[in-house]
């Protein structure tokens, strides 16, 4: 086995089914498939248990970071790899990341696939709008396995979200998704800043890697944590301005670099928003004592 596949999942079995179906046709390798049970009540426990796949249930929905880190004693691979359920993989995807692994020959990376989603996008890393249908009964999988080869992208800075990969041993050194942030608004950009506070400098996605995101939104049934804020006083820097300076999210991909000047710049600029933040929460105090 290549990759431990880690799925979360909340009562969205129709998109799950087509998900483990695209992973199972459309890979070059076999994976170890993972998944997380939340709740379940939707039909999804006992599928995955006819499945025979290995998985964890919570009768409740735990959200994303507890899901994963949850599923790390179950990885049996040296690679875990982060997928959500409404996702599906396109051919190729796998060898494509497991070639680039073998290229890079060392633990020191997070590498991410090209998303293709049906709705507009404001980021250069994904490849939208191309509509190839939003929910099982619209899901045009013929024209995608004819077109999504063609669609023109290049590789990418700054790697960050779901498909990702990263060597176990990296994961264990950050601890993983960090559970503070639960349910899970921006684990993703705080994975990364954790690993690039760890030394790693390599973020990169890549366009032979391509997987489909139907958008299924399941954020839309839970409570956000005001994540924006939380990345901000835990870093001393915007979520976007990580991403946009220190990342360079979306700009084609040349190499690795290291940015830590801009990183210092960007963090003696935020500190005045941080400082902001912090009075503001102060006076709303005041008013409502």
């Amino acid at each position: 086995m290549r990759f431990s596949i880690l799925i979360p999942t909340w009562n969205n079995l129709e998109f799950l089914k087509i998900c483990i179906g695209s992973i199972r046709r459309n890979s070059t390798f076999d994976h170890q498939i993972i998944i997380h049970v939340n709740d379940g009540s939707d039909g999804t426990l006992e599928w995955v248990r006819s499945q025979h796949l290995d998985y964890r249930h919570t009768p409740t929905n735990v959200g994303i970071c507890y899901a994963l880190n949850g599923l790390r004693p179950l990885v049996a691979t040296d690679y875990i790899l982060y997928m959500n359920d409404d996702m599906y993989v396109c051919p190729g995807w796998d060898k494509a990341l497991a070639d680039e692994i073998g290229r890079i020959g060392h633990k020191e990376f997070f590498l991410s696939s090209t998303l293709i989603q049906p709705r507009s996008f404001f980021c250069k890393s994904v490849i939208a709008p191309a509509d190839y249908g939003q929910d099982a009964a619209t899901f045009d999988e013929q024209r995608l396995l004819a077109e999504y080869a063609t669609l023109p992208h290049a590789d990418w800075q700054g790697a960050t979200w779901p498909p990702n990969v990263v060597h176990r041993d990296m994961w264990d050194l950050v601890g993983g998704y960090s559970v503070e942030l639960s349910p899970g608004m921006y684990s993703d950009p705080d994975f990364s800043a954790k690993l690039w506070h760890a030394g790693v400098r390599l973020f990169k996605g890549l366009s032979a890697s391509r997987v489909y995101h139907f958008e299924a939104r399941s954020t839309q049934r839970i409570v956000k944590n005001d994540g924006s804020t939380q990345f901000l006083r835990k870093w001393g820097i915007t979520s976007s301005s990580f991403m946009r300076d220190v990342l360079h999210r979306g700009e084609p991909f040349d190499s690795p670099s290291d940015h830590t000047r801009q990183l210092r710049r960007d963090i003696v600029r935020s500190r005045l928003k941080r400082l902001l933040t912090a009075l503001r929460d102060v006076h709303m105090r005041d008013i409502f004592r």
